[in-house]
């Protein structure tokens, strides 16, 4: 029967128009040899990967980054939006200059202020959210097979970053003092010697993600003082700095850097604020923003006008540091559930990391176990977490976890420790059967 004999069943007799067949996967092959080597060479966010099984009603996520957006309070939200409509409608759904507009600019010098970070408006780019800013920072330097180096273990949203752009990353290790700067300089001259200097280091000073860490007062004067010396850039990205539980603040490299021009600076609203507006900025010397500039009209023209006038009027209105304050105290109380949780229901040999700040846990287990393997069983119990492989580029990082307390009340982050921790004792008490005599 051909095409032209179908007929619907609606009763009139015409003619179906003819069915398009579906692309299945057994037809992949055509698109392989097609990809670009950009589109073939980057990879998925672990984290993201996890979002579609997280927002499940049953799962209790220990996984993303996410903030308490119930904190923010809605007579506020329905306040501005108001506003916007009354007196910015047509600008706000209008196209925007790409760098961002120039209100926002100057507030986010003031945010800025705030951690003692002096700059300047001329030097900062509006980003779609803290993410972009990453992107357009590694994609601005970064050639195929260049060498780069980050934090070991390092944020995990970064590695399709860094794997897209064919960057060959180098860990540093850390420890509770954060990055060490002495195995940063040893990796340096190595990497040196090879006639393969690295062009810049990636790095979260302050609550890193997701180790929890923060980098000592001591070791970000020797960073900068080494940058400065053998020419390193530094992006330095600060999403958590203002989520402090406790300890004085300490001064970011780019204050450090003291307008030398080796110091990136990456910031965002999502934590601060909220992630749903994803407005983030990148403060670079005007070499480089006109080079991130050029990156960002290609990738998006502007970021939304609508959002930036939303944070340009909150911002107007409202100091923002209440909210932080706010957001900070519960965030304070989850991270203590969180640890004395682990500290009752994880087995012996399991150790952590106590952030004094930021939103983040980072769990080693045993060098035996496969955290990448126990997620699904514990996804099987309904909770989830990021695998410490995700936050490696050299398959490092298979017995840890990442650990969100953020997102989740007490209670369930009390629940979903304990389920983790049932887990983790089941796949040891597996491994030391198999293995008779380990420990």
């Amino acid at each position: 029967m051909s095409t032209s004999d179908v007929t619907d069943n609606t009763g009139t007799g015409a003619p179906m128009p003819p069915q398009t067949p579906l692309v299945g996967p057994a037809d992949a092959a055509r698109y392989d040899s097609r990809f670009s080597a950009l589109a073939s060479g980057t990879t998925s966010s672990v984290m993201r990967d996890l979002m579609a099984i997280t927002e499940k009603a049953d799962i209790i996520s220990l996984a993303g980054g996410l903030p308490d957006t119930e904190t923010f309070p809605r007579e506020i939200f329905d306040e501005i939006v108001g506003e916007i409509g009354t007196d910015f409608l047509a600008a706000s759904l209008q196209y925007g200059p790409t760098d961002g507009m120039g209100d926002l600019r100057e507030q986010i010098v003031s945010v800025m202020a705030d951690e003692g970070a002096r700059a300047r408006a001329d030097d900062v780019l509006i980003t779609t959210g803290g993410q972009q800013a990453i992107d357009l920072s590694i994609r601005t330097f970064v050639n195929r097979g260049d060498p780069v180096l980050a934090e070991g273990p390092t944020y995990p949203g970064a590695a399709p970053c860094f794997t897209a752009y064919g960057a060959d990353v180098t860990h540093v290790p850390m420890d509770d003092d954060g990055m060490r700067e002495d195995l940063l300089e040893e990796a340096y001259h190595r990497l040196a010697a090879e006639g393969r200097p690295p062009k810049i280091l990636y790095t979260i000073p302050n609550f890193q993600n997701p180790a929890g860490v923060t980098m000592s007062r001591e070791r970000r004067e020797r960073l900068v003082e080494f940058a400065h010396r053998v020419g390193l850039l530094i992006i330095e990205d600060n999403p958590y700095g203002q989520i402090r539980f406790e300890g004085d603040p300490l001064p970011t490299l780019y204050e450090l850097d003291d307008g030398a021009g080796w110091v990136v600076y990456l910031g965002t609203f999502s934590k601060i604020l909220a992630p749903g507006v994803r407005v983030g900025w990148a403060v670079a010397p005007p070499q480089v923003l006109r080079k991130m500039n050029l990156g960002k009209q290609a990738a998006d023209l502007c970021s939304s006008t609508l959002t930036q006038r939303f944070v340009t009027e909150y911002l107007r209105r409202y100091d923002y540091r209440e909210h932080v304050a706010r957001v900070t105290g519960i965030y304070r109380s989850r991270r203590d559930a969180m640890l004395s949780a682990l500290e009752a229901r994880f087995p012996e040999g399991a150790t952590w990391t106590r952030p004094r700040g930021g939103l983040f846990v980072w769990a080693t287990l045993p060098d035996f176990l496969d955290t990448t393997a126990l997620q699904a069983k514990a996804l099987e119990r309904q909770v989830a977490f990021v695998p410490g492989e995700g936050a490696f580029l050299d398959g490092r990082g298979r017995n840890s976890m990442r650990l969100n307390f953020s997102g989740v009340p007490e209670s369930m982050i009390t629940e979903g420790i304990g389920r983790l921790g049932d887990v983790v004792t089941d796949f040891i008490a597996l491994h030391q059967a198999l293995n008779p005599g380990a420990r």
